[in-house]
C-alpha cells in the first residue's frame, strides 16, 4: 500500500493553499500568529491522543533539577504508529511547504531531534512565565523561526487555566494581549523572535476534575538564514517573573486568593533566585578545574597584589 500524503494528517479544508493565512499571520498582535482550530484530521488526531505518552514516561525534571508537574517526551517516533506518520509528515518537504506558505516564512527546517519540543504534559497546579525561546538551534547553525502547538485536552474550559498568553512586553505588563484557551484540536504557530512573549497561566482543575492534564505536541521549526534586522546573539530562553496583577491597588481587600497569589509570586521569584545562584556556582566551579582555571586564579592573585 503506497504511503498516505504528508498534508493527508491535516483537517481537508486545511490542505490547499490559503492567502489569507499568510495575512492572518502577518497582522496578528501583539506579533505574527495564527489559531487554527479543527487543525488535524479528526481520525487522526484521536489517535494522537490514544497513543499519547503516561506522565511517568516522560522527563519530569525541571530546570531546577527537581521532580516536577510537567513531563516531556521528545522521542516521537517511539510513541508508536500515529506519532511516527506525524513524524514523516512534518518533515516531508510538502508540510514544510504548506507551512511556509502560511506563515511566509520560506525554506523552513524541520528538527529531526525535537530539542525541547515533542509531547509536553503539564499537571494542576503549574504554570510557565512569560519568556522567549532560545533562538538558535542548540547543536546546528540554524534560526529559530516557528513555534507550532496541537493541543489535545477533549475537556477543558477557558476558566481552568493552562490558556496560552501572548505578550507585548510582560516586564511592564501584567495582562497578555491574548489568551487562548487549550482546547482540543486546536493549533496554534507563531514566529520565534526577540518579541514573541508567551506562557500559560496557572492550571486550576475543579475537584471534579483534578486528574486531568493539560496536554499538547510542541513542534519547532527554524531557517538557515534569517534578515539581519531580526537576528540577535545566541541565547537560551529568557523567563520573565509575572508581574503584580492589576487589581492589586490601593484600597484593595486581600483575599485569600489574592494571598495565595502572592505567595505564589514571591516563591517563584526565591526558585528564580536559587537557580540563578547555582548556575553561577556551577560556573566558578568549571573556572576552577584544570589548566585553564589554575591560570585564570594565578592572574587573579597578581591582580589583587598590584593592586594593592
Amino acid at each position: 500500500m503506497p504511503p498516505e500524503a504528508p498534508l493527508d494528517i491535516l483537517a481537508s479544508r486545511l490542505r490547499a493553499p490559503d492567502a489569507s493565512r499568510r495575512e492572518a499571520f502577518a497582522t496578528a498582535s501583539p506579533f505574527p500568529h495564527l489559531v487554527i482550530d479543527e487543525f488535524l484530521d479528526e481520525a487522526f488526531v484521536r489517535e494522537l491522543l490514544a497513543s499519547f505518552p503516561a506522565f511517568e514516561r516522560g522527563n519530569s525534571v525541571g530546570d531546577d533539577g527537581r521532580q516536577g508537574g510537567k513531563s516531556t517526551v521528545d522521542r516521537l517516533r517511539g510513541l508508536g504508529d500515529a506519532y511516527a506518520r506525524l513524524d514523516d509528515a512534518i518533515r516531508s518537504p510538502a508540510f514544510l511547504a504548506w507551512l511556509g506558505e502560511a506563515t511566509g516564512i520560506d525554506a523552513l527546517l524541520y528538527d529531526p531531534w525535537y530539542l525541547g519540543g515533542g509531547t509536553h504534559e503539564n499537571r494542576n497546579g503549574v504554570s510557565l512565565d512569560p519568556h522567549v525561546d532560545f533562538n538558535y538551534h542548540p547543536s546546528e547553525r540554524w534560526h529559530r523561526r516557528l513555534n507550532l502547538i496541537v493541543y489535545l485536552n477533549p475537556r477543558w474550559e477557558a476558566d481552568w487555566g493552562g490558556c496560552l498568553e501572548l505578550f507585548r512586553d510582560p516586564s511592564t505588563e501584567a495582562m497578555p494581549a491574548q489568551r487562548i484557551a487549550p482546547v482540543f484540536n486546536r493549533c496554534v504557530v507563531f514566529e520565534t523572535s526577540e518579541r514573541s512573549w508567551h506562557a500559560f497561566d496557572t492550571i486550576r482543575l475543579p475537584e471534579a476534575e483534578a486528574s486531568l492534564t493539560r496536554r499538547s505536541i510542541a513542534l519547532y521549526f527554524y531557517t538557515k538564514d534569517r534578515p539581519v534586522e531580526e537576528t540577535a546573539e545566541r541565547h537560551t530562553t529568557y523567563y520573565v517573573n509575572r508581574q503584580l496583577s492589576e487589581r492589586f491597588a490601593e484600597g484593595h481587600a486581600l483575599t485569600r486568593d489574592d494571598v495565595a497569589e502572592l505567595q505564589r509570586l514571591v516563591a517563584e521569584r526565591d526558585a528564580h533566585i536559587r537557580m540563578l545562584y547555582a548556575e553561577n556556582t556551577s560556573l566558578r566551579a568549571a573556572q576552577d578545574k584544570g589548566l585553564t582555571g589554575h591560570l585564570l586564579y594565578l592572574a587573579k592573585r597578581a591582580y589583587v597584589r598590584f593592586r594593592r
